[in-house]
């Protein structure tokens, strides 16, 4: 009898061995476009950099470099200021930009003999007030919270990007708001982190964005918040950025090209 309940007991195991092969779709990597100019508080603006990466497969980890692109960005009085690669590293550098407030841009990137456009104007922000503390936030009532005052500018359209990053969070936290309901006002972004403790450092960032950028990150941030994960949940759908592949639109790039003015801080928990 003791036999014949391990016989079965292998068999049962054996039996619940079964793989199973996910049919992923795939297709040719597309040119990944990370153009973020930033124009930091207390600085000139002149160096900038550009990432260029190609896509990947789902269950590839390699980020591959996008090598030996023309990278060039073109302002409205026609000044010229080359990207250059560093190190086939797929990141691109300046040290001649010159940023001006509400002044449109052109980017241009010619990879694989394919030119890709991009074209956007230059925000401004308003810089962080204050930053106020709270110890008794989440629902357990014992979550430390952040919250950064700033003041909106009157009777015109804002937008922003707030970036939080510390030391205890892989990626960092992305907002963005508007100024619909809350123009002119003092007003506050939010931030919040279970593992936050006193001494932790809290990176602030506040950027000044467009509409159509702040558009392509609620899209953005809504999917992500919105996915349960995993391959075999239902995959969102593609957020094109405002980059086009002008020689070949089937073919059209990931990423966006940004220009904000930029305001940073660091906070320290007490």
């Amino acid at each position: 009898m003791k036999k014949f309940i391990i016989l079965l007991s292998i068999f049962l195991l054996n039996s619940c061995e079964e793989v199973i092969e996910v049919d992923l779709i795939s297709e040719q990597p597309r040119l990944v476009i990370d153009a973020s100019i930033n124009w930091y508080e207390g600085t000139n603006g002149n160096n900038q950099e550009i990432k260029l990466t190609l896509s990947a497969p789902f269950f590839d980890n390699q980020i591959q470099p996008a090598n030996n692109a023309i990278v060039t960005i073109t302002d409205q009085n026609n000044n010229t200021f080359n990207f250059i690669e560093e190190n086939e590293s797929g990141v691109y550098k300046t040290t001649t930009f010159l940023p001006q407030i509400d002044e449109e841009y052109t980017l241009e990137i010619i990879y694989n003999n394919e030119i890709y456009i991009g074209t956007e104007k230059l925000k401004s922000v308003t810089p962080i007030d204050y930053i106020e503390q709270n110890n008794d936030g989440g629902f357990s009532g014992e979550d430390i919270e952040i919250k950064a005052y700033y003041t909106d500018p009157a009777n015109q359209p804002n937008y922003y990007l707030y970036k939080f990053k510390t030391d205890i969070a892989v990626t960092p936290t992305l907002e963005v708001y508007d100024d619909e309901f809350t123009d002119g006002n003092q007003i506050f972004a939010f931030y919040t982190e279970e593992d936050l403790q006193v001494n932790d450092e809290v990176n602030i960032e506040h950027y000044g964005i467009s509409k159509q950028y702040y558009d392509f990150m609620f899209l953005l941030l809504q999917q992500i918040s919105d996915q349960g994960g995993g391959p075999f949940e239902t995959q969102p759908a593609s957020v094109k950025g405002n980059c086009i592949n002008s020689s070949n639109p089937n073919n059209y790039p990931f990423g966006y090209f940004r220009l904000s003015q930029a305001y940073q801080t660091t906070y320290i928990i007490n």
